[in-house]
């Protein structure tokens, strides 16, 4: 015969069970093991932003603009730059970039003009730089090439391209560029796709003349498995572990800025894992991912993670711009 006390435990036990076989149900195949090593290398390093060597929220620059969906890179002599947007009193967002020595205080250097948002910077393989952003109105994406650093930084552009919306009669954005050899650029981004929901393409820029954009369903599929219905957005490649893998944000429901969530991709598989992101306060939804190996302000290598916090996912004081790294 089975006390009070006996059979409740079983009971408990019983229940804890159950919800651990529905929450395996509701999840991809894929999930039952890391994507690749390199997807559970980045989750070991940057998924508990508690651990990291550095971190700050809101982040702003030294004129008081947040620094939304900021992707930051290291240029030859240790300078950070920035890109980000922000909406400014006009109601338009305006994307800049800004140079710091420390990932903490930022010198606003350009404005790229009203009606630029998500941007996105490279360096070329000719000692310049290839910027990209979207573009309104009439949402596409624009690319900008810059013959050095001081050029970029005064805004003085030697190549320019406005693409044509060749996969969505309403809108193509947040760009990524993969990669800029010569007068190449590769790039990634989204389209509206039936004019209703973000969804992912690749694209190539040749000679800052001709644009060819594909739809990329493959990854598409990789963050549906995880029941999205929403929006597909940003996202940002980064090679670690010895392999390439991508960083990209997906919405649990549309108009849901509380449900977004960052993924890691590997392109090999097709399969992506879904970072389970901790925060010093414990907010819930991460959008705007971007990541790059640096040297960080103390001289060691690291990996500098960078995440947009929606207000509506938020905990008290990391609403905004997160920028965190952990040393290697």
């Amino acid at each position: 015969m089975i006390d009070v006390r006996q059979g409740a435990w079983v009971g408990a036990l019983v229940a804890a069970a159950l919800a651990a076989v529905l929450l395996i149900a509701q999840l991809p195949a894929a999930s039952a093991s890391p994507a690749s090593p390199a997807t559970a290398r980045f989750a070991a390093l940057a998924a508990d932003v508690t651990q990291a060597d550095g971190h700050h929220y809101a982040a702003t620059d030294d004129t008081g603009r947040t620094m939304d969906a900021a992707q930051i890179v290291q240029h030859a002599d240790g300078t950070y730059l920035a890109v980000y947007h922000t909406m400014l009193a006009d109601g338009r967002f305006h994307s800049a970039v800004a140079t710091s020595t420390d990932l903490a205080h930022w010198q606003h250097r350009h404005d790229f003009g009203p009606g630029s948002s998500q941007p996105t910077l490279a360096a070329d393989d000719r000692g310049g730089y290839v910027l990209a952003y979207e573009k309104d109105p009439d949402n596409h994406i624009a690319v900008r090439g810059y013959a050095g650093l001081a050029d970029l930084l005064a805004g003085r552009a030697a190549d320019a391209f406005d693409a044509p919306r060749t996969l969505s009669a309403c809108a193509e954005g947040t760009p990524a560029i993969t990669a800029a050899h010569g007068r190449t650029v590769e790039l990634t981004g989204h389209y509206r796709a039936d004019c209703d929901t973000d969804r992912q393409l690749t694209a190539t820029l040749t000679d800052f003349t001709t644009w060819h954009a594909t739809a990329a369903p493959r990854v598409d599929r990789a963050i549906e498995a995880y029941g999205n219905s929403g929006n597909i957005g940003d996202r940002a490649p980064l090679d670690l572990a010895g392999r390439r893998m991508v960083l990209i944000e997906g919405q649990r429901w549309r108009d849901d800025f509380g449900s977004w969530a960052t993924y890691a991709y590997d392109p090999v598989t097709g399969r992506a894992d879904r970072l389970a992101l901790r925060t010093h306060g414990g907010s819930t939804a991460f959008a705007n991912p971007s990541a790059t190996l640096i040297t960080d302000p103390d001289g060691h290598p690291a990996l500098l993670v960078s995440l947009f916090v929606p207000g509506e996912g938020a905990a008290p004081g990391e609403k905004g711009q997160l920028v965190y790294w952990r040393e290697l």
